[in-house]
């Protein structure tokens, strides 16, 4: 523990203090003796980062039991399974800086709910940088990150209807379904439809002010 803590920068009483309140897992046991690794060294020093950044202690023991708890990153990212999303790895501390205030144990387990996010040993993998990117700058556009979650749960219903449905028409009209092609006639319609569906609503809006 003294050795812990004087990697970390912190005091004994500290690291104690942390134990208690969950924010660091019990060390393996031999005997008398207390082994801590580099995984307990890279929570102590997010622990730091955190604090440093204004979160609270609860929050960070809301935040570190749900990462603890979290979904493997293998079940979150269908490991082998075709996809054109880049995935992220994250600290706490650098989820902490994509959302602010918004990172909390609350909107960080809806989003492990919706498969977003996956823990993998001290690190959040995010399943697309596209998706962290849009939903950090909606967040600093001042949508709240409880908002922008509930969207997406949403648009996550209408893409797997799409999904569904550009399937079914293939495999009912062509031989074969090539992933590739599928993919490229799903982006073409959808990104097409999708902007002349914003432009008749931008439309309506002007129309009424």
């Amino acid at each position: 523990m003294e050795e812990l803590a004087a990697e970390a920068g912190i005091t004994v009483r500290t690291l104690r203090f942390y134990r208690e309140r969950g924010l660091i897992q019990p060390p393996r046991r031999e005997g008398r003796i207390a082994w801590y690794d580099d995984h307990h060294l890279a929570r102590l020093r997010t622990v730091t980062g955190l604090l440093k950044r204004g979160h609270t202690l609860n929050g960070i023991a809301d935040l570190a039991s749900t990462f603890d708890s979290g979904r493997d990153v293998a079940e979150v990212l269908g490991l082998g399974e075709p996809t054109e999303e880049t995935p992220v790895r994250l600290t706490p501390e650098q989820l902490a800086d994509y959302f602010q205030d918004q990172a909390t144990a609350e909107n960080l387990a809806a989003a492990m709910e919706l498969g977003y996010l996956g823990i993998d040993g001290d690190e959040i993998v995010h399943i697309s940088r596209r998706l962290l990117e849009a939903s950090s700058e909606l967040v600093r556009a001042g949508v709240p990150l409880d908002a922008v979650l509930s969207a997406g749960r949403q648009v996550r219903e209408h893409a797997d209807a799409l999904a569904d449905l550009f399937l079914s028409v293939l495999r009912t009209h062509t031989a074969h379904t090539d992933p590739d092609q599928l993919r490229s006639l799903a982006h073409a319609v959808v990104d097409s439809e999708l902007s002349m569906a914003l432009d008749r609503r931008l439309r309506k809006d002007d129309q009424r002010s």
